[in-house]
């Protein structure tokens, strides 16, 4: 989240719950003869299994005389995304003759899984043949070593050549009618954040502003003078399995209830904060807009049943392109980049489509959307706004004009913090020190990171400051004096007291930091936190991430004398120097109204893509 969920447990893996009758309809519209409610497990690959289940009254309903797709919990030691072809009554493919398969992968193989023709079940198998998921959550794939293009499956956005509308001046902005707007956020505070900022500009110009997300950030909201509304989730819950996990994949059957829990309690809280009064003054609320992150699932379904326009912001590429590979991806060539953020987008799907279609049917009175049905046809359709500044990664070529960047959000919380009397003198005491700190993430090992963090300061000869975060951080057998431990504090402020910083790699986190003009080094966790270390290294103003099951004393050592050579500081100089203009919470604002379109007045025929789905468009990890 940023503190990403990052920003995102994406799927449940379980084939629980799952409504028969959706399921016939989606098999008559997908034209396929069997089921497709495949769960992916990073811990295992899934079955075929042909065999009639009964109610056996663990909660799965029973779904005879047609196949279902189960998933192996126990741990293997590589694990394929699919075990179809293999299952099948037939000997399991060893590893040699799995990666001929992957390397036998033609283009024209990979367009068969946006083939409507094509059945659900031969989808799955292609998919197994391209992809495996990794120990880490991400999903790897192999392309031919003979293709030198793009894979461009699917459409694609239309390229900048094309002149883009102008963004709306101030002016314009003062006189567009008051507007009731509802943020739907999932995630840890840092993902809450920026759009607490993007919320009071909007009341700035006139509109009212409903931000629903969890209730732990309830005072948050309120005290920024917004609206608040509870969704469900837990983000302490929702962190600790992202950690865990790696990314959106359940490490073992005990925790898909509870992850699945997790999602329905989101999903299912969703058109409520759309439409019901205010819990506490009783004051009516009708959203005529939704603005979301793409965690909250199922909001472009609420959306698609109230007839009102969506806009998703992130703090993540979601978006095709040829420029970078999805960061929840593995692929070396630039010809599978963009075909990853297909890839990936499938293999979510698969794990949650049960939910989003038993919400379709029971709660919005919608059609249910197939799996994998024309699941990129309508991409263009809804427009996204990327949280982040051009200057640390520019817009891609290929997004067209519904795709802005618009900079990072800076929510302004130095000017009113008061900080403690102690760390003012300790500051003040010596040089500039260290920020050490992994914000909302759960830490496996404390104790034994934080003795690695005091070594390396000791080595290094530097100050330090270590934030306790969720994690635990800063338990000391003695208290050292070049060491200062903190429990909160805002990072517009704190980071200008700092020389370096070395956090996870959160989107808000890496911007404040790059915002203070401090070389960083990040240390992720999983999502798009090595995306963002990537980027920072690339530009020069930090050494290259640290994966947290890879974080040693030598590592931090060497991360801290990186940090330390005067032309890495001179780098990040010049990047904040570059972001010190720009304006996110305008550009965010401005690109809304650019592509906001009023609500539809009139029924209209359905059109032909409105019961696609884009896993983009539901799942989103600063």
């Amino acid at each position: 989240m940023r503190e990403t969920l990052e920003r995102h447990p994406s799927s449940s893996l379980s084939a629980s719950e799952v409504d028969v009758s959706i399921e016939r309809d989606a098999r008559r519209e997908n034209g396929s003869g069997s089921g497709s409610d495949a769960m992916v497990s990073r811990e295992a690959g899934i079955e075929d299994d042909v065999t009639p289940k009964s109610n056996s009254g663990d909660g799965s309903p029973g779904i005879s005389g047609k196949t279902l797709l189960k998933v192996n919990t126990m741990p293997m030691q590589k694990s394929n995304i699919d075990q179809l072809e293999s299952d099948l009554s037939q000997p399991k493919l060893e590893r040699s003759k799995t990666e001929v398969h992957k390397q036998k992968f033609l283009a024209e193989e990979a367009a068969k899984i946006f083939d409507d023709n094509i059945s659900a079940h031969r989808k799955l198998k292609l998919l197994n043949r391209i992809a495996t998921v990794k120990d880490d959550g991400t999903v790897e794939f192999e392309i031919p070593v003979d293709v030198a293009a793009p894979l461009g499956i699917g459409p694609k956005e239309v390229s900048h050549d094309i002149i883009e509308e102008e963004l709306l001046e101030a002016t314009d902005l003062q006189d567009i009618p008051p507007l009731q707007i509802v943020m739907l956020i999932v995630g840890t505070r840092g993902d809450v954040q920026p759009f607490v900022a993007i919320g009071k500009r909007l009341q700035d110009y006139g509109h009212r502003v409903r931000l629903a997300t969890h209730s732990n950030f309830k005072e948050f909201v309120l005290t920024a003078g917004l609206e608040f509304f509870a969704l469900g989730g837990d983000p302490k819950i929702l962190a600790g399995y992202m950690v865990k996990n790696k990314g959106f994949l359940p490490s073992g059957p005990s925790e898909i209830p509870v992850q699945r829990n997790q999602m329905k309690e989101i999903i299912y809280s969703l058109l409520p904060a759309c439409k019901e009064p205010d819990p506490e003054t009783g004051i009516a609320f009708n959203a005529e807009a939704i603005i979301a992150n793409p965690p909250a699932y199922g909001h472009t379904h609420v959306a698609e049943a109230l007839k009102i326009p969506i806009h998703i912001f992130f703090t993540m590429p979601w978006t095709p392109t040829s420029e970078f590979p999805h960061p929840l991806s593995r692929v070396k060539q630039q010809a599978g980049y963009r075909l990853s953020y297909q890839i990936v987008d499938s293999l979510i799907w698969l794990g949650i489509r049960d939910m989003i279609n038993d919400l379709r049917k029971k709660r919005l009175k919608l059609r249910p959307v197939t799996y994998l049905s024309g699941s990129h046809a309508s991409e263009s359709s809804v427009p996204h706004g990327y949280i982040w500044s051009p200057h640390l990664v520019p817009k891609p070529k290929d997004w067209g004009p519904k795709v802005d960047v618009v900079g990072f959000c800076f929510l302004d919380l130095a000017s009113s913090y008061e900080p403690p009397e102690s760390l003012v003198n300790w500051l003040k005491a010596g040089d500039k020190p260290i920020y050490i700190g992994f914000g909302s993430l759960p830490v496996q090992e404390p104790a034994k990171m934080t003795q690695i963090i005091v070594k390396a300061l000791e080595l290094t000869r530097q100050r330090g400051i270590i934030n306790k975060g969720w994690g635990g951080l800063g338990n000391l057998e003695e208290p050292k004096d070049f060491v200062y431990l903190l429990d909160n504090c805002p990072h517009d402020w704190l980071f200008l007291q700092c020389k370096a910083v070395v956090h996870h790699g959160g989107a808000g986190t890496t911007a404040a930091g790059l915002k203070a003009a401090c070389p960083t080094t990040i240390v992720p966790f999983f999502g798009d936190q090595p995306f963002w270390g990537e980027q920072v290294h690339a530009r020069g103003v930090g050494p290259a991430p640290i994966p947290v099951e890879e974080f040693s004393l030598n590592k931090l050592v060497n991360a801290i004398n990186f940090m330390l050579d005067p032309m890495v500081k001179k780098s990040a100089v010049e990047l904040a120097k570059a972001m010190e203009n720009e304006d996110g919470v305008e550009g965010a604002v401005k690109a809304f109204f650019k592509h906001y379109r009023p609500r539809k007045t009139e029924p209209e025929s359905e059109p032909e893509d409105s019961t696609v789905f884009s896993m983009r468009r539901c799942f989103g990890c600063s």
